[in-house]
């Protein structure tokens, strides 16, 4: 995703390692194919103008041990 794309990779490097992991974990962890692609379209277009973090999502669910049953499924 970053290839080529200079601008968005000079965003994403400027990221804490944390801020990149909530970006990919928000982009997985979608069930379909079809919001997986629609989240990596907004991570683009979000990170480029200045978001650190993606909105209205509670974090990793694999931080939290009351939603690792949803991961581990």
């Amino acid at each position: 995703m970053l290839d080529g794309d200079a601008a968005l990779s000079g965003k994403w490097q400027a990221l804490t390692p944390l801020a990149r992991n909530e970006w990919i974990c928000w982009t997985i962890s979608a069930k379909q194919e079809a919001t997986r692609q629609k989240r990596r379209t907004r991570l683009r277009e979000e990170v480029l103008d200045g978001k650190k973090r993606p909105c209205c999502w509670p974090g990793c669910p694999h931080r939290r041990e009351s939603a690792r049953k949803w991961v581990d499924a």
